[in-house]
C-alpha cells in the first residue's frame, strides 16, 4: 500500500523546491537584465559624449580647425578644459596642457626693393650699351609664392613648356638644352590643350600642366630662377571671357540708360542713384576695354599657389609680351608659331636665348604662427609607474580648404568630422572612461592632442624630438585618426605586427566587439603613430577606411557613426587596460615596410623606403627614418640624412623627390647625395617594387 503520508510531504517539497527554483531563475534573469540595461546605458551615455564633442568640434565655429585660425585655438581650449574636468594632470609646460612650437603657415611679397626683374641682351653694333628691359613690379612681373628668395645674374634660356614626360607621351623640353646656372623662360600649360585625341590628357589638363610640376622640374636640372609666361591659348580665352563681360556691360548701360528714361519726373533719389549706377558701370566698360586691349595679364603673387615651399630657386611671371621679341629675335619664331609647331608633331623647340642674361631677385616672406599639442596625464602607480603608454588623435584640419584640399577650388570651412573630430572625441572618451574607472593604471597613460598633422605629423614629430616623457620608457602608442564612418563593421587596425603581444590582442578584441577585421602589421603609415614607430616605439593605429567626403568641405558630423565610434572607443579601452596589465612592457618587432592609407600605392613606381621630416625647412629631404629593410636602408641611408641629389636631379622638396623617382625603374640602381653632419656623403641605392 502506498504511504500516503509520505507521499504528500514529497509531493509539498517538490512544489517547494520548484517555487525556489522558479525564483532562482527569475532572479537570474532580472540580473542579466539589469546588466543589459546597465550596458546600454553605459554605451547611450558614451555616444550621447561621442556626439556632443565631436559636434562641436566640427562646427562652423571652429573654422575648420585650420593651422593659424582661432578655431584651432578654441579646438585647444576645449580640449584642455575636459582634460581638466576628468581631474588629469595639464600642468606640464609652464603649467599648462600646451607644448607650443611655431610653424610657417602662409607668405607675404617682401619689400618692393627686394622684387625686381630686367633682361639685358648684347650689344648692338654702334650702340654704347646693351639692350635692356625693365619690368614694372605689379604690371609687367611679379615674383610668386610658389618659389623661394633670391637674387639672380645669369643666362636666358626658353625651355618651352617645361615638361619632361618618360612616356605617355615622351617629350622632354629639357632634352639637350643645358640650364644649370641658368634661368628658364617656360610657357604656361602644356601642348594639345585643345585636341581631344592629345596624349597630354586630351583636352584636359594633365599633372604636366601643373605650375609646382614644372617649378620642380626646372629645380631638379640645376635651373637658377624660373620665369612663366602665358601661353597663346590663355590670351586667347581671357580675350572672349573680357568681350563677354564687356558686352554684357555695354548691354547693362543701355538697359539702365531705358529705365531711367521711362521715368517722368525723377526724384532725386533716383536721378543719384541712377548717376552713381550710369559712372560704374562706364568705369567697368573702361577696365574691360583695357582688359580686352591687353589679355597678357600677370598673375598675382599667390595666383600659382600659396604652399609653403623649401626651395631656394626664385619663380616669377611676367609679360608674354615683353618676352616674345627676345625670342623671336634669336629663334625666328613667334611664340605663336613655336606652340603651333610643338603641337603639330610633339616636338620640343628649346633654346638658348644667345646674348641675353636676367637680372633680378624675389623676396618672399614666410610667416610664422604659434601652434600647440595639448597633452594630459593619469599617473600610474606601482612598479611599472615610469613607463609610459600613449593615446593619440590629431585635431588640426584644413580650415577653409587650400593645400591639401580634394575640393581646392573652395574657399569653403572644411570641418573635418571624420578627420579626425572623431579621432579627437574617441581620444576624450577614451581618457573619461580610463579617468573615471576607480581603478589607477600601473602605467602612467597620457593623452596627446597632436596638431599640424595636416600639414605632415608636425606635432607628433616635434613631440618625439622634445618628448615630455622619455621615449625608451614609452611602452606602446594607439593612435585614432579618421574612426566616424564604420561601415559594416569594418574596421582597420594598423602596426598588429609592431609587438609580439599586438595581433592576438587586437583578433580577440575585434570578436568581442563584432568588428569585421582588417589587420595590417605596419608600423610605418600616414599619420602621427609614425613618428613614435620610428622610435622604435609599438604602435597600432585605428582607422574605419576613407570615403568620398575625405578633404572636403562636406566632411560633417552627421555623416558619422555614433555607435561604431562607442564600440571602438570601448574597443581601444580594453587594448589599452591589456598592455598596462602586462607584466613586462610589448616586445618590440621590426616590421619592413610602409602601410598606405587607402591602398598600397602605385606598384609600378619605385620604392625608395625613407621617412620624411615633414618640419624640415631646409632645402632637400631629411629623413626622420628610413623603412627596415627598405632600399634606402639597405643602401646605407639613415635619420637625420638631408637628400639634395637622385641621379642627375636635385632635390629641394618631397615634390623633386617624388618626381625624380618616377623617372627611374624598378630594380634600378641610382646615386644619391645626402648631407650628413654638414659634409656630402653619396650613397647607391637600389630602387625596388613596393611591397604589398
Amino acid at each position: 500500500m502506498i504511504n500516503t503520508a509520505w507521499f504528500s510531504r514529497r509531493l509539498i517539497a517538490a512544489k517547494f523546491n520548484r517555487s525556489l527554483l522558479a525564483v532562482a531563475l527569475a532572479s537570474v534573469s532580472l540580473t542579466i537584465a539589469a546588466s543589459a540595461a546597465e550596458k546600454a546605458n553605459v554605451a547611450a551615455e558614451s555616444q550621447a559624449r561621442l556626439k556632443e564633442t565631436v559636434g562641436y568640434l566640427s562646427s562652423d565655429e571652429l573654422e575648420g580647425r585650420g593651422v593659424g585660425t582661432e578655431g584651432l585655438n578654441k579646438a585647444a581650449d576645449y580640449l584642455a578644459a575636459e582634460f581638466r574636468k576628468l581631474g588629469l594632470k595639464t600642468d606640464l609646460f609652464d603649467g599648462t596642457p600646451f607644448q607650443k612650437f611655431e610653424v610657417t603657415v602662409t607668405t607675404e611679397m617682401g619689400p618692393a626693393k627686394q622684387n625686381f626683374l630686367s633682361l639685358v641682351g648684347p650689344l648692338a653694333p654702334g650702340a654704347k650699351e646693351p639692350e635692356k628691359v625693365v619690368f614694372k613690379l605689379g604690371e609687367d612681373f611679379n615674383p610668386l609664392a610658389a618659389g623661394g628668395t633670391g637674387a639672380f645674374d645669369a643666362d636666358l634660356v626658353f625651355a618651352g613648356y617645361g615638361i619632361t614626360s618618360a612616356k605617355d607621351p615622351e617629350y622632354d623640353d629639357y632634352k639637350d638644352l643645358k640650364v644649370e646656372g641658368k634661368v628658364v623662360v617656360l610657357l604656361r600649360k602644356e601642348p594639345q590643350q585643345q585636341d581631344p585625341k592629345s596624349k597630354f590628357n586630351g583636352d584636359k589638363p594633365s599633372p604636366h600642366a601643373i605650375f609646382m610640376r614644372k617649378i620642380g622640374n626646372a629645380y631638379e636640372h640645376g635651373a637658377a630662377a624660373v620665369i612663366f609666361i602665358n601661353d597663346g591659348l590663355e590670351l586667347k580665352t581671357a580675350r572672349e571671357v573680357a568681350q563677354k563681360v564687356w558686352t554684357d556691360a555695354v548691354a547693362k548701360l543701355a538697359e539702365e540708360r531705358t529705365k531711367f528714361g521711362e521715368i517722368k519726373e525723377p526724384t532725386a533719389d533716383q536721378q543719384e542713384a541712377y548717376t552713381a549706377s550710369i559712372k560704374k558701370l562706364a568705369e567697368r566698360i573702361v577696365e574691360l576695354s583695357n582688359d580686352l586691349a591687353n589679355p597678357d595679364q600677370v598673375l598675382t603673387f599667390t595666383g600659382a599657389g600659396d604652399e609653403i615651399q623649401q626651395r631656394k630657386m626664385p619663380v616669377l611671371f611676367a609679360k608674354r609680351s615683353l618676352i616674345e621679341p627676345i625670342v623671336k629675335s634669336v629663334t625666328g619664331k613667334s611664340l605663336a608659331e613655336i606652340e603651333a609647331g610643338i603641337d603639330a608633331d610633339l616636338k620640343p623647340q628649346s633654346a638658348v636665348l644667345t646674348g641675353w642674361k636676367a637680372i633680378g631677385e624675389a623676396n618672399v616672406v614666410q610667416k610664422k604662427t604659434e601652434v600647440k599639442n595639448v597633452i594630459a596625464v593619469l599617473e600610474g602607480e606601482g612598479p611599472h609607474a615610469d613607463e609610459t603608454i600613449v593615446i593619440g588623435a590629431h585635431y588640426d584640419h584644413l580650415g577653409l580648404g587650400g593645400a591639401g584640399s580634394l575640393a581646392p577650388w573652395t574657399k569653403e570651412i572644411h570641418n573635418g568630422a571624420d578627420d579626425n573630430a572623431s579621432g579627437t572625441a574617441l581620444l576624450l572618451e577614451v581618457a573619461h572612461q580610463l579617468a573615471t574607472s576607480g581603478k589607477k593604471p600601473q602605467r602612467r597613460i597620457v593623452f596627446m592632442a597632436f596638431t599640424g598633422e595636416e600639414r605632415g605629423l608636425l606635432g607628433s614629430a616635434h613631440y618625439t624630438r622634445q618628448p615630455r616623457f622619455p621615449l625608451d620608457k614609452t611602452v606602446a602608442m594607439f593612435n585614432l585618426d579618421m574612426v566616424g564612418r564604420l561601415t559594416d563593421d569594418k574596421l582597420i587596425v594598423y602596426g598588429t605586427g609592431t609587438a609580439k603581444e599586438f595581433d592576438p590582442l587586437v583578433e580577440s578584441l575585434a570578436k568581442k566587439y563584432d568588428f569585421k577585421l582588417t589587420k595590417k602589421p605596419e608600423g610605418y603609415g600616414p599619420s602621427d603613430h609614425s613618428s613614435f614607430y620610428a622610435k622604435k616605439i609599438p604602435v597600432l593605429h585605428l582607422f574605419t577606411g576613407t570615403h568620398s567626403d575625405y578633404h572636403r568641405p562636406s566632411d560633417d558630423s552627421p555623416k558619422l557613426n555614433i555607435e561604431g565610434m562607442q564600440r571602438i572607443a570601448a574597443m581601444l579601452v580594453d587594448v589599452v587596460n591589456d598592455t598596462d596589465a602586462l607584466s613586462t612592457r610589448p616586445e618590440y618587432i621590426e616590421i619592413k615596410g610602409m602601410a598606405m592609407i587607402g591602398g598600397a600605392g602605385d606598384s609600378d613606381r619605385p620604392y625608395f623606403g625613407s621617412i620624411p621630416d615633414f618640419a624640415n625647412n631646409e632645402e632637400g629631404v631629411l629623413l626622420s627614418g628610413v623603412a627596415p629593410g627598405g632600399p634606402a636602408e639597405k643602401g646605407g641611408l639613415k635619420g637625420g640624412d638631408l637628400i639634395i641629389k637622385i641621379g642627375d636631379s636635385k632635390i629641394g622638396s618631397l615634390e623633386d623627390m617624388q618626381s625624380a623617382l618616377v623617372k627611374h625603374k624598378i630594380g634600378e640602381k641610382v646615386k644619391v647625395i645626402v648631407k650628413r653632419d654638414g659634409k656630402e656623403q653619396t650613397f647607391d641605392v637600389t630602387l625596388t617594387k613596393r611591397g604589398r
